[in-house]
């Protein structure tokens, strides 16, 4: 797996770190000019002062930054001694300097060895200092920040990778375990009733044909998720000797949108399973898609036995809906839901809500 460049090792990054940042330089060379000005009684007016900070505030951080991309550009940090010495090296540089450039600047003087003007040395290496904690503290908390960031996306690339191999080992269950069962009913029918039992092969053939196209992929479309579904239920209404009636209802505006596969499929097994084959006179599953809103609702609907027999014991529903809701999760966090209530007169309704922008 390839590790992503942190920030410093971007191209281009730490030169518009280092402008970005020299907001909060600007900032204390004001406050340090303000100090010298009213807090201390320098004799200069406080623009002149604020030139001299200015100056000495803006080289400082230029030699100290700078230094440290020569340096340590990188993952790498500068331990406290080598900050420790540069902040010493570049502070009387930087007063140096700055007080020729704004001398030169306010009275026109020659730069000269005087080192000392309306901003001292002390404020200097005081403000110095004061600014060197803070940028490494903002740079801890942003390194701490990336790292959380980090480490949550790999916590969500790992669960959509569980969450995919769980869709793979479900499909790998349905599948064998699907036709295994319509095979042994198509056996039998080939002696007594030919005829629907090749209407069963038919079907057979046309929902193997619609698997084909979309149980191995991580996304497919909504229409074909339908197909899909009418093509199982096909097969299942030959299996339960039309003890199974069913209707399919989706809007052609609705075809297209993309959907995460099996969505459905468990809904609809669950329903036969659960609600409908077990009632002696057998029942209907309606299926639907409808916009509702900035939603996409899917519903599969029975006029089977209800929930309260798919809550006795031996029954696998709960953990089939728990995977249910797991599996929203992991695609569409809190946006996505998930219900089970009881229809009218009888059977039972599932219900998934999608958010349309995610789907």
């Amino acid at each position: 797996m390839t590790t992503c460049p942190t920030a410093d090792e971007r191209p281009g990054y730490p030169y518009r770190r280092l402008l970005t940042e020299y907001r909060y330089v600007a900032v204390l060379n004001v406050g340090c000019a303000l100090i010298a000005t009213f807090l201390f009684g320098a004799k200069d007016p406080f623009l002149f002062n604020l030139i001299d900070a200015m100056c000495i505030g803006t080289l400082a951080y230029l030699f100290i930054y700078g230094t440290r991309l020569a340096l340590w550009r990188g993952a790498k940090r500068p331990n406290w001694a080598a900050m420790t010495a540069i902040i010493i090296v570049s502070v009387p540089l930087a007063q140096f300097i700055g007080l020729s450039i704004s001398g030169w600047a306010i009275y026109g003087r020659t730069p000269t060895l005087n080192y000392f003007g309306s901003i001292n040395p002390v404020m200097t290496l005081l403000f110095t200092a004061g600014a060197a904690y803070f940028f490494n503290s903002r740079g801890r908390i942003a390194r701490l920040q990336a790292t959380a960031a980090e480490e949550r996306a790999r916590t969500e690339a790992l669960a959509r990778q569980a969450m995919q191999a769980q869709l793979q080992m479900l499909q790998a269950q349905i599948e064998p375990h699907m036709l295994f069962n319509t095979l042994a009913n198509l056996q039998g029918l080939i002696a007594i009733d030919p005829p629907r039992a090749q209407l069963l092969l038919d079907h057979l053939i046309q929902y193997l044909r619609a698997t084909l196209g979309s149980s191995r992929a991580e996304q497919t479309t909504l229409g074909q998720e339908f197909d899909l579904m009418q093509s199982y239920l096909q097969v299942m209404a030959v299996r339960m000797d039309q003890r199974l009636a069913f209707s399919v209802e989706l809007p052609d505006a609705l075809r297209a949108l993309p959907v995460s596969p099996m969505l459905l499929q468990p809904l609809v097994e669950n329903a036969i399973a659960h609600g409908v084959e077990p009632k002696i006179e057998g029942g209907h599953i309606a299926i639907a898609a409808v916009r509702d809103g900035g939603v996409l609702r899917l519903s599969v609907s029975d006029t089977g036995l209800g929930l309260d027999h798919a809550d006795q014991p031996g029954h696998g529903t709960r953990m089939a809906l728990s995977n249910i809701r797991a599996r929203l999760q992991a695609l569409h966090g809190e946006r996505a839901s998930f219900t089970l209530t009881a229809n009218e007169p009888c059977g039972a309704v599932a219900t998934i809500i999608l958010p349309l922008e995610q789907t």
